[in-house]
């Protein structure tokens, strides 16, 4: 099969798309502004499915589309128009983001050419590979999210004209940020270029996530301005940090959403092969977004692939995150955890070591496919984030449940012999509300959406202040502070790898918006200049303890059992020393635990988590040689006197002479 996309040669340019019903093809070649279409070309058969054509004289830069003809029977799934310009699906680069207008869906015969209202492709040089050089990341380590523009469109510190693009990433001020977290990777919401869903211009809105892709491999030029480049260049200067970057891509849907959505790309090359549909050829929606990808069809599997490598080689980035993942794994229409392009992504040389994240759940039939994912996927773990909050607003009965959500969810991924967790453990996400409004609303607050506050999930699992009865306003906000405080302490005392969504370390609110994907401005842009820097101090210590004690980042699963040096690699204890009893497990109103961890040293590290609201006094067991220090001197507490309420609390216990860690920074 010919290489498809477009080819750069000495001689012009080799352009090749692929369609199983497609009568015929065209390539529009336009002018240097990409505004005039300067001639129009008929690609030939060339058996396959594939349609090819060599253009001598044209050189990079070139910039272009596509259009097709055949049937145009939409009830049918046929949607053929040759006055739609169409998005080449292996395009690299265009020359523009992507507006929508109601013009881009209109019927055949009944709409004008949309060439004037779409972005036209680029045609670039080839890109020298980059060695194959191992990912940074390691499971275990902290995962960063990073919304792209709301990230810097408000730092300070980063040049005006570079705020809100990938370049601002590789900024110092940044780079320092993520450092002094202890950031392992950076994850990178959707940098594809993207197109507002059709409702949101008439009002005013306009997509501030990017999860809703036109094709899979095109950079936005509103985030990636200086294009692939931009991008290579920042995973180079974080990597030279230290620091691993790993991309969140859409291939479950695309924005051309439902039979009422503009016609973009696959939709006019072969919407029939691109698309899963119902047998009566009603588009297919396990995304609630419109349309879901045909994942299991090889042309559709071949250009996931060929994505993902062209992001590794071309890039150097050290992984991937899924969007609804479980349509990567759809073998007509039924989840199948050995699916061929599941099995693919694993066993490709090149992709099969790099991060791999999904995210486990769509809408479709059982769509809920949390621990089912193949290793080495690691998978987002919402029962991790459900029974973290439930702990901490108060619910009664979640002790037990919070002990195994510390100890890494054995419940979820111990099957299948599995002795390491796949989780990736997180509190808060881009998807629902910031930290800190979890700890301040009870109800979401979505007005601004233009929805009646009608759209996102009505049980956030969220308390206002945590303490009933405090009226003053220094009151409310210690309360919130304290809350967050423990979320972010509960977090980082996980085992396994753990995500923070960017802003959350310093109280970034969307003040209760939980579905704030439409609003690209102040309710997503985080605010550097009035970051809670209390909080955020209180996060760079814990990150300096969780890099201290590699038994925290540790991913295999606890067992209770002694090691060389007697030390069992965990103890669940009562806050007087006890070993938890199932009576202890079982108490519904029983609030508080101690997770006790060996390290490699022989010495052991105590979680004292007082989750009632009233203060405790913690007793720790003794060992002859060793004492009971402080893990973060700069946040002390002392065994002799009660520890507070709703706190989480970490002492260390060390050889007496031994020298002293975890001072914090």
């Amino acid at each position: 099969m010919s290489q498809l996309g477009a080819t750069i040669t000495n001689e012009g340019i080799h352009f090749a798309a692929w369609s199983s019903s497609a009568r015929r093809i065209w390539v529009s070649i336009f002018d240097d502004q990409g505004n005039r279409e300067l001639d129009r070309l008929e690609l030939q058969p060339e058996g396959e499915g594939v349609h090819a054509l060599f253009v001598s004289g044209l050189a990079a830069g070139a910039r272009y589309g596509l259009r097709a003809d055949g049937d145009y029977a939409p009830e049918r799934g046929f949607w053929f128009d040759p006055d739609k310009l169409l998005v080449d699906p292996y395009a690299l680069d265009v020359d523009r983001p992507y507006a929508y207008d109601g013009r881009l869906a209109a019927r055949r015969g009944e709409g004008a050419d949309t060439a004037p209202l779409m972005p036209k492709a680029i045609a670039g040089a080839s890109v020298k590979p980059l060695p194959a050089l191992p990912p940074l990341f390691r499971p275990g380590g902290l995962v960063y999210e990073v919304p792209v523009r709301a990230f810097t469109m408000l730092h300070p510190d980063i040049p005006e004209k570079q705020r809100g693009t990938i370049a601002a990433l590789a900024h110092p001020a940044v780079i320092d940020h993520l450092k002094r977290l202890g950031v392992g990777a950076v994850e990178l919401m959707p940098v594809t270029a993207s197109i507002d869903e059709r409702h949101l211009p008439p009002l005013g809105l306009r997509n501030a996530w990017g999860y809703n892709p036109v094709t899979f491999m095109a950079l936005d030029p509103r985030l990636a301005p200086g294009g692939l480049a931009e991008l290579r260049q920042t995973v180079a200067t974080l990597r030279d940090a230290g620091i691993g970057t790993i991309l969140d891509l859409v291939f479950n849907h695309t924005g051309e959403s439902d039979r009422l959505g503009p016609t973009l790309s696959l939709r006019g090359l072969d919407n029939r092969t691109y698309y899963r549909h119902a047998p009566d050829g009603a588009l297919t929606n396990d995304t609630g977004t419109g349309n879901s990808v045909a994942c299991d069809h090889p042309i559709v599997g071949k250009m996931i692939l060929d994505t993902l490598r062209h992001f590794v080689s071309h890039a150097g980035v050290d992984g991937f995150r899924f969007d609804l993942a479980p349509i990567l794994g759809r073998v007509e229409g039924i989840f199948d955890a050995g699916a061929p392009l599941l099995k693919a992504i694993r066993n490709d040389p090149g992709l099969g070591g790099r991060v791999l994240i999904a995210e486990p759940w769509d809408i479709g039939p059982d769509g809920y496919q949390l621990g089912n994912f193949p290793p080495p996927f690691l998978e987002w773990n919402d029962k991790y984030r459900d029974d973290v909050r439930r702990f901490w607003r108060g619910d009664h009965g979640m002790v037990g449940a919070l002990a195994t959500r510390l100890a890494g969810s054995s419940d979820v991924f111990a099957g299948a012999g599995q002795r390491a967790s796949r989780s990736v453990n997180f509190i808060a996400a881009h998807d629902g509300m910031a930290l800190a409004d979890i700890v301040a609303y009870e109800h979401k607050h979505n007005e601004a959406n233009g929805e009646d506050n009608r759209d996102g999930h009505s049980e956030n699992l969220s308390w206002n202040n945590g303490i009933e009865g405090i009226t003053s306003d220094e009151a409310v906000a210690k309360a919130r502070f304290d809350d967050q405080c423990v979320l972010l302490a509960t977090l980082f005392a996980s085992r396994g790898t753990i995500m923070l969504t960017a802003g959350d370390e310093f109280g970034r609110t969307q003040k209760g918006n939980n579905n704030a994907y439409a609003q690209d401005n102040t309710i997503t842009w985080l605010d550097w200049a009035g970051r809670d820097r209390a909080l955020e101090r209180y996060v760079v210590l814990l990150a300096a303890l969780r890099r201290a004690v590699p038994a925290l980042s540790d991913t295999h699963f606890l067992t209770g059992k002694a090691d060389a040096s007697n030390i069992p690699d965990v103890a669940w204890l009562t806050e007087t020393g006890a070993p938890l009893a199932e009576a202890d497990w079982n108490d519904p109103s029983r609030h508080r635990l101690v997770m006790l961890l060996g390290d490699d040293g022989g010495g052991r590290l105590a979680v004292m988590v007082n989750g009632d609201r009233r203060q405790c006094v913690f007793t720790l067991p003794a060992r002859e040689g060793f004492e009971w220090r402080p893990a973060i001197e700069a946040t002390a507490v002392d065994l002799a006197r009660p520890l507070p309420g709703r706190s989480v609390n970490f002492m260390i216990e060390r050889g007496v002479g031994t020298a002293r860690a975890g001072k914090g920074a």
